[in-house]
């Protein structure tokens, strides 16, 4: 691995062990105590996560080259993250509006472009990964399952579809894209609203057996404070959450993302055992609790959370 995914020329860095391809915007919050801007979009949270928990990880995304575009690119540099050649490219980077509720959740509001040029994987990271608004917005969409069929044979693919419903089309055409996407990943993560708004009328375990069924290895689907559930076609299993006093639920699912996608880095040769599914489940689950717990998507370091697991 000598080269880094690039979608005009080849440039060599360090290897990197994580590959994040999708959306980085600002998260504008609007919130009893005012409004503030964070940097965000799931995918960026995912590696900015990974970074924090000093995995090499590099991110393809589209920004622009203005202030908000600058402060996405300094906050994924101080977690270590390398912004992939390329992704300086729109006029305006996208935001999205947060509203908070009494009870922490939020509603987004969205302005956002997602189109990337044309991009080829030269390399194979050990885990490529993906999701959220990247991998249905049109015409970015169409570059992001180009690299996983790319992928295909040569690493690991994660995919969170981590569903924005304002900016699908209709359900059928969004379960459409997202069934194409779930036969080229390995593994593949949802919340527990994603999966009652992609299969409404089933249980949390019939989506996920839909998933294997469909080619994923594994499939996680997240509960918030009731735990999550992981499955393959061996193991069903429930790993309960941590208990948090919650500031806001920004960024949590994809702070669980990235402590999942370390976990499965850190297995070694034991596969999807139970064994390793539950240890998997747990530095997740203590990952999101940490983030909860605090205002904004603002993940664990690697010693925050192993810290959580002492305890």
């Amino acid at each position: 691995m000598k080269e880094t995914m690039n979608p005009t020329q080849a440039v060599s860095l360090e290897p990197l062990d994580v590959v994040v391809v999708g959306e980085a915007l600002i998260d504008i919050v609007d919130s009893p105590q005012g409004q503030t801007e964070y940097p965000g979009g799931s995918p960026a949270n995912v590696a900015y996560g990974l970074g924090r928990l000093d995995v090499s990880v590099g991110l393809l995304t589209a920004v622009g080259r203005d202030a908000r575009g600058e402060a996405i690119a300094a906050h994924l540099g101080s977690a270590g993250v390398v912004l992939l050649p390329g992704s300086q490219s729109l006029a305006k980077t996208a935001t999205a509006t947060a509203e908070i509720a009494a009870n922490g959740s939020a509603e987004y509001t969205f302005d956002i472009e997602w189109a990337l040029p044309p991009a080829t994987l030269p390399y194979a990271p050990k885990i490529l990964h993906t999701g959220s608004i990247a991998a249905f917005l049109e015409p970015g969409a169409r570059v992001v399952r180009n690299l996983l069929e790319q992928a295909q044979g040569g690493c690991m693919v994660t995919f969170d579809p981590n569903i924005r419903a304002d900016l699908l089309g209709s359900h059928a055409e969004a379960l459409g894209i997202f069934e194409g996407l779930v036969p080229l990943s390995n593994v593949v993560k949802l919340s527990e609203d994603d999966a009652g708004w992609l299969y409404p009328g089933k249980s949390l375990e019939e989506a996920a057996e839909r998933i294997l069924g469909l080619g994923a290895d594994l499939a996680v689907v997240t509960r918030g404070g009731d735990g999550s559930l992981m499955a393959t076609r061996a193991t069903q299993l429930t790993v309960p959450a941590v208990r948090s006093v919650v500031a806001d639920t920004i960024g949590a699912g994809d702070s669980y993302m990235s402590a999942l996608i370390m976990g499965l880095l850190l297995r070694g040769s034991e596969g999807l055992a139970p064994t390793v599914l539950e240890r998997i489940g747990q530095t997740a689950s203590m990952a999101a609790s940490i983030t909860v717990g605090r205002p904004g998507a603002n993940p664990p370091t690697h010693r925050e959370l192993l810290a959580g697991m002492a305890r």
